[in-house]
Parts: structure tokens; C-alpha cells; sequence
């Protein structure tokens, strides 16, 4: 019985290796506080270009997809999203999908401006502490296959 104790007692005091380490610096803490919303315009190039909207706040996903559907104001840059639509968007969101339901018909949007929905909606989601690995489903008002696609950001 007193082995029993002793090995006990060995075991407990060997614990499990991993020995205390020092304070570790990892930078700056995140201060909550955002300029504004990213927001994703076509370049003349045809290419994805973020462009910074200053709202002295990052906002939600719904608020900077109301912002984008605005169109990108008097810039250089301009979007492949019909300009008539109405800017309401329903977002839902999951650990690993973010849904948005939006007030197009798959015709009333360009590959390209599929791409700055999703880029948008996953830059204010990454910048609200969310992972990068989320994708997003852009749902259509008519059925379309191109509403059960989960998609990331191109430009990431």
C-alpha cells in the first residue's frame, strides 16, 4: 500500500511537463473602435479594390450591405450590382456560414459583384473578431444553383 502512495504521490508532483513560461508580448490589443466599413467596388481593371467608407464604426454585416448596394459614390470605382435595388438584406448567420438573402435576381448581378457581396460581408465579419474560414451564401430572389454555393472572398 505504501508503494501505491509513493507512486501516488511521484506522479502527482511530476505533473505533466509543461513548465511556466514568462509573460509573452503578441502586440496591441484590438481597441473595438473601427474607422468604418470596408466595402468591395470594381477597379477599372475589373478587379476587386476595398474601399474604406468612414462611419466611425465598423457597423454589422446588414448595415455595410445597405452601404454597398448604395453604389460607390464619386469614385473611380463602380459595381457590377444593379443600382435600382432595394437595400435590404437579410442576413443570418452560423459559425461556419454566413446566409444573406438578397433583393436581386441572380441577372441583376455580375460574377463580379457576387464577389464584392461576399468580400463585404466577410470583411465585416472578420473584423468583428469572426473567422476567415466562415463562407457566405448569397441566396437569390429567384431559384437559381448559384444560391447553394458557399463562397469565399477571391481577394483573401
Amino acid at each position: 500500500m505504501n508503494r501505491f502512495w509513493l507512486a501516488a504521490a511521484a506522479l502527482l508532483l511530476t505533473g505533466c511537463g509543461v513548465h511556466p513560461s514568462g509573460v509573452i508580448d503578441a502586440g496591441d490589443a484590438p481597441t473595438g473602435v473601427a474607422p468604418g466599413v470596408t466595402l468591395y467596388f470594381v477597379n477599372a481593371h475589373n478587379e476587386l479594390e476595398p474601399d474604406l467608407r468612414s462611419t466611425e464604426r465598423l457597423g454589422s454585416i446588414s448595415e455595410a450591405m445597405s452601404l454597398l448596394l448604395t453604389g460607390p459614390g464619386n469614385s473611380d470605382l463602380h459595381t457590377e450590382i444593379a443600382s435600382n435595388a432595394p437595400r435590404q438584406v437579410v442576413v443570418t448567420t452560423t459559425p461556419e456560414v454566413i446566409r444573406l438573402t438578397v433583393p436581386l435576381a441572380i441577372r441583376e448581378v455580375t460574377p463580379r459583384g457576387i464577389d464584392q457581396i461576399v468580400c463585404t460581408a466577410l470583411g465585416v465579419h472578420v473584423q468583428s473578431g469572426g473567422s476567415r474560414n466562415t463562407k457566405v451564401q448569397v441566396r437569390f430572389t429567384l431559384t437559381t444553383p448559384e444560391s447553394d454555393k458557399l463562397r469565399t472572398c477571391p481577394v483573401w
